[in-house]
């Protein structure tokens, strides 16, 4: 069973502060089951975007919430129309923004085969 989406992002806000980060919620989705893309914001001002990862990478029992990357190190330009488009299709997705260099150990990533 997964944690619905408002219990992830609240103890993914947790463990960035506890690391010396920050993290806030942008935009609040559907409690239950609402997609979740996160935004890392860097100091150079570029950001990273992460989104759900496609299905496909899940096996039958995996409860747990993957991510890949739809933007590394853009302009924020190019990811505000991400988002944008996103937004569009899916009104009901969480936006968390993360300040913090490295977000290793705090979400699973997954990397595309290639």
């Amino acid at each position: 069973m997964r944690l619905k989406s408002d219990i992830f992002v609240s103890a993914l806000i947790r463990r960035v502060f506890a690391l010396g980060g920050f993290a806030a919620v942008e935009k609040k989705g559907a409690e239950e089951a609402g997609a979740i893309f996160i935004r890392q914001r860097f100091r150079d001002g570029l950001q990273t975007l992460y989104a759900p990862a496609p299905q496909n990478f899940f096996g039958e029992e995996d409860a747990g919430r993957k991510f890949e990357t739809r933007a590394e190190r853009a302009e924020p330009d190019a990811v505000r129309e991400m988002l944008s488009r996103e937004l569009r299709f899916d009104p009901d997705l969480w936006l968390l923004e993360l300040e913090t260099d490295d977000v290793a150990g705090l979400f699973e990533v997954i990397k595309p085969a290639g």
